[in-house]
């Protein structure tokens, strides 16, 4: 798949404004192949074909199974995934979904408490990943 916009080359500061925040989520001490199902996910929900084939050869590369990424999308009724990796899950679409209401309060507790400090960093994974299908394909870069 061919990238729509030369991100860097239409808008350099802010492309590294991005890029700084990226770095900083995959040096935040989260597992890698965490990060990479939480950006699927969210890929998966926004419909973004691009991001949804960059992050499942991105996760392969890391030895993620086959199983594991075609159940993802289902991934509430799925043996595969351990109770960490549920309860990022669950606060990726909750987050990715927030304009359909607000994060239940319920739902972040059960998420802060497996993952004390990081949740902030699997949120921003998340929020990363709504930003660049939600803005980066706006019209106004279209042009760039």
């Amino acid at each position: 798949m061919d990238e729509r916009v030369k991100y860097a080359k239409a808008a350099p500061r802010g492309y590294r404004a991005i890029a700084a925040l990226q770095d900083y989520v995959d040096d935040c001490g989260l597992e890698p192949l965490l990060l990479e199902l939480v950006k699927m996910r969210a890929s998966q929900i926004n419909g973004c074909a691009y991001c949804i084939d960059m992050h499942s050869k991105d996760a392969r590369a890391m030895g993620e199974s086959e199983q594991r990424l075609h159940e993802l999308n289902a991934w509430r009724e799925s043996p595969f995934y351990t109770g960490r990796e549920r309860a990022a899950l669950l606060w990726t679409e909750e987050i990715t979904w927030i304009s359909q209401g607000d994060a239940p309060y319920a739902i972040f507790r059960g998420y802060r408490s497996l993952f004390v400090l990081p949740y902030l960093n699997v949120t921003m994974d998340s929020s990363l990943e709504e930003f660049e299908r939600e803005v980066l394909t706006h019209p106004i870069f279209l042009l760039m």
